[in-house]
């Protein structure tokens, strides 16, 4: 009884969340005067959705009643304010643990949107905080910034409650998602290399992974509004050309006054494919160069002919053996032999959806 309750208040709460950003979503885009182009996105991301349900069924079902996940654990008391705990069912010492932020065009994004990577790295004895935030309208760029670093504040500060090790946290985003977590990231190592007071510490953070994100904003406006995010949204959800350097962790780290920011980030690791045309694999390859460039430890992954979906989406549906998962997670078992030899005889991951349905996904994917 006591499950169903809690099944029932979750999913209400998630239908009510979901119910007010797409009715705000709806409301900016009719005042904005967003017209055909933005629209056939929608139809081809219905179609899309469509297509990949048999996996996202398998996902959800999971998702709600597995007694992994912990769903909807407050971390501040703004809007929107939860995260997501993906719990592994062996519970013997401590665990490793990834904060994920997910994305979706700053406007769409929601924490369940990391189920299927939280789900499959539990499978690996890693535990997974999937930190959702304020999107636009709900929020502009800042509120978003600030959300995910209290989220994060959260997890150094409270995570061993769950069995996690507060020693080994890793960050990771994906698309807009890395987009934020880099500049909450930049923003934290800024703040300490001017001694302000802060309530987690950048040295927490052992790695940065940041899947298919664009870390210049300089740079995206243009191509984005070609894309179909018009130039006026864009800049309300950045608040404005003002606040491009702030917000692009390319250009911010390339200050010379954030010389000594950038000598306490963690190594950080960028995955992009090489035909991502949401957000081309120069973002990844240019700031993993200017943070060379300030004697940064970073490297950029890139995978051939690979959209902006397939390395989050398509290829962990598909099953079987998956590079950018394999690293990820050689990466956050570095010098535990017990967790790689496990890691190194663990069976194949179950194929969720068809390989037809994955190409025609894939062909008609409006990212």
């Amino acid at each position: 009884m006591e499950r169903q309750s809690s099944f029932s208040r979750d999913l209400g709460h998630a239908a009510a969340e979901t119910y007010l950003i797409t009715r705000l979503t709806f409301t900016l885009l009719r005042y904005l005067g967003v017209g055909y182009r933005w629209y056939t996105r929608l139809v081809a991301l219905a179609c899309y959705a469509l297509l990949l349900m048999p996996g996202f069924l398998q996902v959800a079902y999971c998702y709600f009643f597995s007694s992994q996940v912990r769903r909807s654990i407050v971390y501040g008391d703004q809007p929107r304010n939860r995260l997501d705990l993906y719990l592994p069912t062996n519970t013997n010492g401590p665990k490793p643990v990834v904060v994920f932020v997910t994305g979706g065009a700053w406007i769409i994004g929601y924490k369940a949107w990391g189920s299927l990577l939280g789900l499959q790295l539990a499978e690996r004895d890693i535990i997974v905080a999937c930190v959702d935030y304020r999107n636009f309208p709900q929020g502009t760029i800042s509120d978003m910034v600030k959300d995910v670093s209290q989220g994060v504040s959260f997890v150094c500060n409270l995570i061993d409650r769950f069995g996690g090790d507060p020693n080994r946290i890793y960050l990771m985003g994906q698309s807009a998602g890395a987009h934020i977590s880099a500049c909450v990231l930049l923003e934290q190592a800024i703040k300490e290399s001017r001694g302000e007071s802060t309530t987690w510490s950048v040295s927490q953070i052992k790695a940065y992974f940041g899947l298919s994100g664009g870390y210049n904003l300089f740079n995206l406006v243009d191509h984005f509004h070609n894309r179909g995010l018009y130039r006026s949204i864009f800049l309300s959800i950045m608040e404005g050309e003002g606040s491009f350097e702030q917000f692009s962790p390319e250009v911010r780290i390339k200050d010379p006054r954030n010389r000594e920011a950038a000598s306490l980030l963690p190594p950080i690791k960028l995955f992009h494919g090489t035909s991502d045309y949401s957000i081309p694999s120069d973002a990844s390859i240019n700031l993993v160069e200017a943070l060379k460039g300030v004697g940064a430890e970073a490297e950029v992954i890139l995978y051939e002919g690979k959209s902006h979906t397939d390395l989050f989406l398509q290829d962990p549906l598909r099953g079987g053996k998956d590079d950018l998962f394999d690293h990820v997670v050689s990466v956050i078992h570095a010098g535990d032999e017990e967790a790689l030899a496990k890691d190194a005889s663990a069976p194949p991951r179950k194929r969720l959806v068809p390989e037809i349905l994955l190409r025609l996904a894939r062909h008609i994917s409006p990212f």
